[in-house]
């Protein structure tokens, strides 16, 4: 179920919790499809408002004679604004594709019908019996316990879900002409098909294909049915250089449900012999592609190399290289590898001071991305742009500049800026230990493990969250919840909450005593995946690389525009906004898309 924290405006995939006997607080609804991209009912959400109350007791009436005059059974329930729901168990669980088409072909003769939650595949959900509501009191049956429990114990056969099937063939029909004709638009992106968002860093799959994969929705006018647009993923799969057990995987979890959905009218013990045969299918495909190609020099090559994500950033600008000051700090030095540990140390040590507020959050992610940088370039000295710390954090660049400016102007800061970036050069900073933390974070063991930025999957389930997976990662024994409220300094409520998330989305476990851990077998990156993160990443570093090219041309025609040195004070706003350095681009994936 998903709990709404907004009183029923919303259901964010965070709020995903396990089903319990306890009544839930808050408005709740349940998910219609499976991680199979399946469902085992038919859900009509008949609302008010469009059309008004007679509209919708006109419509109810409509459909449930509709429904009896070929022998389905249905729930019936009611909200305290005049709403009503159908529920239509089925015996065999049905597809995406085959639910939508029914529920949008109800709705052309049902102007009340809402169709939406048919049309997400991942996030479609609805309120059910006994469910508080937003305005106040609940959805309450039409009918008895006893009769709608009777209903669900003895659902629909698969003969009446072909004869509903059977009896709207024509508005089916009629429905799939016009998403055909209309401009496809993309789950992913909110947009109608660019081509030219190629393809996503990670997978190397466009966004036309992940629509198809994650969502079910896919191109009528492109793929005429639902196995052209199947073999598409399975084909670009194979060609971005993913292997079988990729896809299998990742349409086992739900992290693909709308790849999954078309395999549903198989056995369940075929579903992946017929993937296998469409995956080799694909193979041979591809193979005589690539003979034609070499038979054709002259012909666009196309590439599924990917760049490296571990190249590394310039040096340091000359001005802050020898000397005293720098003895002994060359980068990747064991001085410089023990000082970064000290560092992160002396963080452990303040980090109370930025407990307490969203803000004080923020900040402590921030120095993390700071320190994850030095981490990566072996050096105190870090010379990142603010759009890559808001990569690394998950926040706005504007953001993290004025995060900035108050870490460095902190009483015994942990960092100091040491020069103001020029042109393309960011803002260079120095990772400080405060004087009188030295000896103590040198006496502190070193933390095992890596210093994180923000993981991607993180971004959908929150900061506190992080802090408390993080706890989790490098306590030796399970903690209880009064240890990880001490060690993170957030309240009991947030930390329960935190607790809460990760166990739904199965990254912590509970012991029958009570304590915690981390669950180790858990991937951060296939749940980053399946909450759509990596598309936030993706359209995050796409504006940050445009808006870094539009900063070049302003820059080049400033120059070429004068042959006076430009001031600083006239022609480039150093105070208000900070210049991100060109060479970080990569770097970004490496923080944010790639950790975990």
């Amino acid at each position: 179920m998903k709990i709404s924290r907004d009183r029923g405006k919303s259901y964010p995939a965070n709020s995903e919790r396990d089903l319990t006997d306890q009544l839930p607080s808050a408005p709740a609804a349940v998910r219609i499809f499976g991680p199979d991209g399946t469902c085992a009912a038919i859900f009509l959400d008949f609302d008010v408002a469009p059309a008004g109350q007679s509209q919708v007791d006109a419509d109810v009436r409509r459909v449930t004679s509709w429904l009896h005059r070929h022998g389905a059974r249905w729930i019936a329930d009611h909200s305290p604004t005049g709403g009503r729901h159908i529920y239509i168990p089925l015996a065999q669980r049905v597809g995406f594709s085959e639910a939508r088409d029914l529920v949008e072909a109800l709705g052309a003769a049902c102007p009340s019908l809402d169709k939406s939650q048919h049309q997400n595949l991942k996030q479609g959900c609805m309120r059910v019996p006994g469910s508080r509501h937003k305005t106040g009191g609940y959805q309450e049956l039409d009918m008895s316990l006893n009769m709608a429990y009777d209903v669900v114990r003895r659902p629909n056969s698969a003969d009446v879900w072909e004869a509903l099937v059977g009896d709207l063939r024509a508005e089916i029909t009629a429905v799939r002409h016009l998403r055909s004709v209309e401009p496809y638009t993309s789950a992913i992106t909110g947009v109608k098909e660019d081509r030219s968002l190629d393809t996503l860093p990670i997978t190397g799959l466009s966004h036309r294909i992940l629509d198809i994969a994650q969502h079910g929705m896919y191109d009528t006018a492109r793929y005429p049915s639902a196995s052209e647009a199947r073999m598409a993923v399975i084909t670009a799969a194979a060609a971005s250089g993913m292997k079988l057990t990729d896809v299998e995987l990742r349409a086992r979890t739900g992290i693909w449900p709308g790849l999954a959905q078309f395999y549903s009218r198989y056995r369940t013990q075929s579903r992946f012999k017929s993937m296998k045969a469409d995956w080799d299918n694909a193979l041979r495909f591809l193979q005589a592609q690539r003979k034609l190609e070499k038979k054709q020099p002259d012909l666009a090559k196309v590439t599924y190399d990917h760049n490296s994500p571990t190249s590394q950033p310039p040096s340091h600008r000359a001005g802050l290289q020898g000397g005293d000051f720098l003895a002994g700090t060359s980068n990747g030095s064991p001085a410089e590898h023990q000082f970064i540990l000290n560092w992160r140390n002396a963080l452990t040590i303040v980090e109370h001071r930025y407990q307490g507020s969203r803000a004080g959050l923020v900040r402590r992610m921030l120095l993390r991305a700071m320190g994850a940088a030095a981490r990566m370039t072996g050096s105190r000295f870090i010379e990142f742009g603010s759009r890559s710390y808001a990569v690394a954090t998950g926040q706005d660049h504007t953001t993290v500049a004025a995060h900035l400016r108050e870490l460095r102007s902190e009483p015994n800061a942990l960092v100091t800026l040491i020069e103001r970036g020029k042109g393309t050069h960011a803002d260079q900073y120095m990772l400080t230990i405060p004087e009188d933390l030295i000896e103590p974070a040198g006496s502190l063991a070193w933390r095992k493990g890596k210093i994180h930025a923000l993981r991607a999957a993180f971004r959908e389930l929150g900061l506190p969250a992080a802090y408390i997976y993080e706890e989790l990662e490098r306590a030796p024994l399970l903690c209880t919840t009064a240890e990880l409220v001490r060690a993170t300094g957030m309240s009991r409520t947030a930390v329960s909450e935190a607790l809460e998330i990760l166990a739904a989305w199965n990254l912590a476990t509970r012991s029958p005593a009570g304590a915690w851990s981390v669950n180790v077998t858990a991937n951060l990156d296939l749940i980053a995946e399946q909450l759509g993160v990596m598309d936030q990443v993706h359209a995050q570093i796409a504006r940050h690389r445009a808006e870094r090219a539009r900063w070049r041309q302003w820059l080049g025609s400033r120059i070429l525009a004068t042959l006076e040195p430009l001031s600083p004070g006239e022609d480039y706003p150093w105070d208000v906004y900070e210049r991100p350095s060109d060479d970080w681009e990569l770097a970004d994936l490496a923080f944010s898309a790639r950790s975990g």
